[in-house]
């Protein structure tokens, strides 16, 4: 019989990163601001926070993070003057961010590493379970992997992670999970968790990407985590404490996504997921497509 746990209402979504990657272009404005298309990627993040029935979301921001606030509140007079001139379809896009879900902020000081960014959520969160979402990935949604990993956590309690194969050369860019199979074929246990491995150290070739739903005794672990990997407190640390001990915090679990993911963290990835995007788009797809076939048969004639 399946058992019963509380219900989530709460996402989490850290963004205090500097963006060094791409830089110049985030000297000034934060990299979750950024463009994918006609839409900063941080919204396609809260859209999917929204979709998967998560409307109180709690940013963790940091210096010059500013914008991304002004991005979710309502700009009067913007909307006045796109009113005045009977601009009703940009009047309703400028609207829907404001609309969006409850926002809230709080500022994480130090850069102290994602764990200590997801701890700064703790008075906000409280004792229920919670989403995080890491505003580099995006998902696409299509693939509603955040409401799959909501439904493993109603049915086991504990804590949930995202995993993806990747090929065993990337696998050091990655958290990566030792897994056991279970009844479920898109469900494994996670019996351990290892930032960034070597390839001939790395338990599976099962990534860590980034979408987690965790029991709230992950707070109580990251308040003891020391710094790990790069002098930063590791929620990938925490997790592997959660998945030793279940008597602590309940199992860890991982949904494997064989879904569309775009990684806008890395600038290649970022340039191939506007593309992927507007291609999709039916205001923009149709001469979009019709554009880059024309661009792709040129390069190849040339080379």
């Amino acid at each position: 019989m399946t058992q019963s746990h509380p219900r989530i209402s709460k996402a989490v979504i850290p963004a205090a990163g500097l963006g060094t990657r791409f830089l110049p272009a985030t000297k000034a404005t934060p990299k979750e601001m950024l463009p994918v298309v006609d839409k900063p990627a941080i919204q396609y993040v809260v859209e999917e926070a929204v979709s998967a029935g998560l409307d109180d979301v709690l940013m963790i921001t940091g210096r010059n993070k500013r914008p991304l606030e002004d991005h979710f509140d309502r700009n009067y007079e913007l909307e006045s003057a796109l009113q005045k001139k009977g601009d009703a379809s940009r009047l309703a896009r400028v609207q829907e961010s404001s609309d969006l879900a409850t926002m809230h902020y709080v500022r994480q000081g130090d850069p102290k590493g994602l764990g200590h960014a997801v701890l700064c959520a703790a008075p906000h969160v409280g004792h229920e379970p919670f989403a995080v979402l890491l505003g580099d990935d995006l998902i696409d949604p299509r693939d509603p992997l955040l409401q799959r990993m909501i439904e493993v956590q109603e049915q086991h309690g504990g804590s949930v992670i995202a995993l993806m194969e990747v090929a065993p050369e990337q696998i050091h860019l990655y958290g990566c999970a030792a897994v056991e199979t279970t009844a479920d074929g898109d469900v494994v246990k996670v019996t351990g968790l290892v930032e960034k491995p070597d390839a001939a150290d790395a338990p599976s070739h099962y990534a860590v990407i980034g979408r987690y739903v965790l029991d709230p005794h992950v707070f109580d672990i990251l308040r003891r985590t020391e710094p790990g990997r790069g002098g930063e407190i590791q929620l990938t640390d925490a997790l592997q404490q959660l998945a030793q001990d279940e008597k602590v915090g309940g199992p860890v679990h991982g949904v494997v996504f064989k879904g569309r993911r775009y990684d806008t963290g890395d600038r290649g990835d970022y340039l191939r997921a506007i593309v992927r995007l507007a291609c999709e788009r039916e205001d923009l797809g149709p001469d979009f497509r019709t554009w880059l076939r024309s661009y792709v048969a040129e390069e190849m004639q040339q080379s």
